[in-house]
Parts: structure tokens; C-alpha cells; sequence
């Protein structure tokens, strides 16, 4: 069976961004485009591929953005997941936000590094009680035989819980991505697309125009 993906087009329109209307500082010109994204009403505009790596391979996942400042990047996750093993062992990674209704990406690299634990509480106490309890009942990345066994835990998890807060898991928390490099990406026609990337160098950035 083949599916004939050749034909597969779109013409991007965008008017596309020149250096001038660029903001000095990434993070303020990712906040304009996160609010712009949000205003569009994309689904789930903080939604970015992740991608890590180590010696035994690559690995690539979709998770949530849920806050970033001049500091960098947070999310959170299981602290022993796969992906977090990957950044155990190499803490190089890479962030994208394929926002394509916009005809919009930005392209981020950085180190990553685990936020202190009292940030990680405050978020954890922000979740709703049955996300809080689903940390607890899943052992990221480990092999399940059975949906049945997920669903037991997280029941085991509601009736050891049922009474007072849940706590923050020792295992789960929040990391950040410290960015490099950011690269905001502007569809323009004839796959002429504009790129400017910031690059940090000795805490001043600099940008530069790319090549399509």
C-alpha cells in the first residue's frame, strides 16, 4: 500500500518578519508569538517535540510548556522516565513548537537542568487531584502488560489519597531547558522562508539570518 505524499502542498503567504520588527530580547519576542498563537486559539499552543538523546539513541516526544522566563523552558515530568534517564546521561536537548497554522516555528537548544523542588511542589498543587494521582500510579516508560494494571494503581493511589493533599511524588518534577540557541521561523512563498536565530554569547544574544 503507498500513499502519495508528493502531492502534498501549501503555500505558505505569510508577509513574513524582517530584522527591525524583531524584539532584542528571545524571550520577549517568544512571549509575542506565544500570545499570538494563543489568541489564534491553536490547540494546545504549548505543545513542543522535545528531543533528547544518549549513547543508545534518540528519543522525541510531544510535552507541555508550563512556564518560561529569561531563566528558560520548564516542564515536568517523571524523573524516571526515559526521557529523563536521556538527560541524566546527556543534558543537551532540542525544543519545537511546529505552530503551522501560523505558518510559525521556533527552534530551540539548550542544556537542560531540574528546577528546585519547591517549584516543583507549587505546580504539582496547581494540577487537578486526579492528574496529581496519575503521577503516582504510572511508572513512566515501563513496560505494562495490561491497561487493567494502570488502572488497578491509580484506584490504589485514590484510596491511599482519599483524605488531605496529595504530595509532590520524589520522582516526578519539573525540568528547564536553558536555551542556547532560539530560531523563530516564518513560512514565506516559494519556500523562501525567514529565519532568525538568537545565539547567547557570554549572556549577550546575537541575530543572525539563516538560509532557508
Amino acid at each position: 500500500m503507498s500513499v502519495d505524499l508528493q502531492q502534498l502542498r501549501r503555500e505558505f503567504t505569510s508577509t513574513g518578519i524582517v530584522r527591525a520588527q524583531l524584539d532584542t530580547d528571545p524571550f520577549a519576542q517568544f512571549k509575542v508569538w506565544m500570545e499570538q498563537a494563543i489568541d489564534a486559539k491553536l490547540t494546545l499552543p504549548n505543545a513542543m517535540s522535545l528531543a533528547t538523546s544518549d549513547d543508545k539513541g534518540v528519543g522525541i516526544r510531544t510535552v507541555l510548556l508550563k512556564t518560561f522566563d529569561e531563566q528558560g523552558f520548564v516542564f515536568f515530568t517523571n524523573y524516571n522516565s526515559k526521557k529523563s534517564k536521556q538527560i541524566a546521561n546527556n543534558p543537551s536537548a532540542a525544543l519545537l513548537f511546529p505552530w503551522l497554522d501560523l505558518e510559525r516555528q521556533v527552534k530551540i537548544s539548550g542544556e537542560v537542568e531540574k528546577i528546585p523542588t519547591l517549584e516543583s511542589i507549587k505546580y504539582f498543587a496547581s494540577r487537578p487531584k486526579d492528574s496529581q494521582l496519575g503521577a503516582w500510579a504510572s511508572a513512566q516508560s515501563s513496560v505494562l502488560n495490561s491497561r487493567q494494571i494502570l488502572l488497578s494503581e491509580f484506584d490504589t493511589m485514590k484510596r491511599k489519597f482519599n483524605k488531605g493533599k496529595v504530595p509532590l511524588p520524589d520522582f516526578w518534577g519539573g525540568y528547564r531547558v536553558v536555551p542556547k540557541t532560539i530560531e523563530f521561523w516564518q513560512g514565506r512563498e516559494n519556500r523562501l522562508h525567514d529565519r532568525f536565530v538568537y545565539t547567547n554569547k557570554d549572556g549577550i544574544w546575537n541575530i543572525s539570518r539563516l538560509a532557508p
